[in-house]
């Protein structure tokens, strides 16, 4: 309620509010979580590559070469406890042609100061047995098995319910407006929804972080630029790699890379192209153009023909280059975190940490409840089962017996599930990242009418209330027949 005092609020439920959140939840702190979409995740957490980077990437000494490799050293964990895809597939990156050759050196002795694990150079010949595709123009690679793949919107998911689950308070479709101050002091958030009185404020608002950061009082010069990455989605019953391909970087971005995905597709991006716009996440004929051509240098023999989708991403790339994590003397009870771009997903298990630390050092006291619970159960996933479990299951629950979803094998059963979980699936959007419903061949072509048939049931609204990604987005504007007759 606004009357009542939280202890902590947290601005902005992506990757790294939620792990935060989550984090916090181990103490007897009041934390509410502040999320302007009508979901978690739907902002840079929900388009992006899903890659846990290994760390030869970011320049040495800062925040983004440290909580990077600190970062990957806890997913396996996190996936554990947490009950989400993710796989240490390891990571190539690929040169190609003699002139390449001596980025990869410079690679090596980057991640060698960042104290990154597991790098090893092989030749020409080895990358060529290990992924029979790659350019006959290889060189040589980089390779380094601490290098992951993740299904990022299940991250930040998982994260959410066990935050919930352990008392955290999650607010959707509200947005942070303006602060209470008296003085230097945050004691309070004011909203759309109303005005929520706390202790410390933790911006983790991405793309708007440097709103939040003039908002709260900080005289600064800071900036985030959103940066679009495009990308391309293959077919995966007609495009098949097992590995993460990097090219040699730029001085801006990682390059235009092809990777699998946990869930068996292959993608292809990004781009790296700053914008102005904090909303913009269109596809361009240029930006897919340059995408494909950077792809083929990788994999010369990928085809445009086996393309099923196309999306973009924006990172909230910030004016300092590097993570701004800091406890400012000049506003009281904040915590500022702003321009977590790449490696930001793989960093934020280390970054919520670090906000943990920080309140113990600078905040109040924290107290561990003897009851936390690190674990978020799992879900059946019916396509990953046994035809033995596949047939318990149904004998279980009926619903698990009904596709909803045939090219991705998505039941019934699941999509109700997602609707009465502690952080509920409430759009076709938030189904469909959930269960990966509708990001098949089809691309929602067979089900979405079920669908919406599903969530009016469940949610118990109207047909024409159910919406794509949240108000204004609704899929029907009207009934098709009533009673007695069809409209006019």
């Amino acid at each position: 309620m606004p009357n009542e005092k939280h202890d902590v609020i947290i601005i902005g439920a992506g990757v790294v509010g939620c792990l935060t959140a989550r984090a916090l939840s181990r103490y007897r702190l009041k934390v509410l979580l502040l999320e302007k979409a009508s979901d978690v995740g739907t902002g840079a957490s929900k388009a992006n590559t899903a890659i846990v980077h290994a760390g030869y990437d970011p320049t040495p000494g800062t925040n983004k070469a440290k909580f990077n490799v600190a970062g990957n050293a806890m997913w396996d964990q996190l996936a554990g406890e947490l009950n989400f895809p993710f796989e240490r597939r390891g990571d190539y990156v690929v040169a190609i042609g003699p002139e390449e050759l001596p980025i990869l050196d410079e690679l090596w002795e980057r991640g060698k100061k960042n104290g990154v694990l597991g790098m090893k150079m092989i030749s020409a010949d080895e990358m060529r047995r290990r992924e029979p595709n790659i350019n006959s123009q290889v060189s040589g690679a980089l390779w380094v098995s601490t290098g992951g793949i993740c299904d990022p919107f299940a991250v930040v998911a998982a994260a959410a319910e066990n935050a919930v689950m352990n008392s955290v308070e999650l607010m959707l479709e509200t947005e942070a407006l303006d602060f209470v101050k008296e003085g230097r002091r945050l004691v309070g958030v004011v909203t759309n929804r109303g005005t929520f009185p706390c202790r410390w404020v933790i911006n983790c608002a991405g793309l708007y972080s440097d709103v939040i950061m003039r908002q709260a009082g900080l005289e600064t010069d800071f900036k985030i630029t959103p940066r679009k990455g495009e990308y391309y989605v293959f077919d995966r019953a007609k495009v098949s790699i097992n590995n993460v391909l990097f090219p040699v970087p730029t001085p801006i971005s990682k390059g235009i890379m092809v990777t699998t995905t946990v869930h068996g597709n292959t993608i292809a991006g990004p781009t790296a192209h700053n914008i102005k716009d904090k909303e913009d996440t269109s596809v361009t004929p240029e930006g897919l153009e340059e995408v494909f051509a950077g792809a083929k240098k990788l994999l010369p023999s990928l085809d445009k023909g086996d393309v099923i989708a196309v999306f973009a991403g924006l990172r909230s790339s910030g004016s300092t280059g590097d993570f701004v994590m800091e406890v400012p003397r000049e506003v009281e009870g904040f915590v500022n975190l702003a321009g977590i771009e790449s490696p930001g997903l793989t960093s934020a298990p280390a970054i919520a940490q670090w906000v943990v630390d920080a309140l113990w050092e600078h905040g109040p006291k924290l107290e561990e409840k003897p009851d936390w619970d690190p674990i978020r159960p799992p879900r059946p996933r019916f396509r990953d089962l046994s035809p033995e479990e596949q047939t318990l299951l149904i004998y279980s629950n009926s619903a698990y017996g009904r596709i909803v979803c045939r090219c991705e094998t998505v039941t019934e059963g699941e999509i109700v599930a997602e609707v009465h979980t502690p952080v509920p699936a409430r759009t076709y959007d938030g189904i469909k990242r959930r269960t990966r419903l509708g990001m098949g061949r089809c691309q929602g072509g067979f089900d979405t009418p079920r669908v919406i048939e599903i969530l009016a049931r469940e949610l118990r609204i109207l047909p024409t209330k159910v919406t794509k990604k949240g108000p204004g987005s609704e899929l029907l504007t009207r009934p098709a027949k009533v009673q007695g007759g069809c409209h006019a």
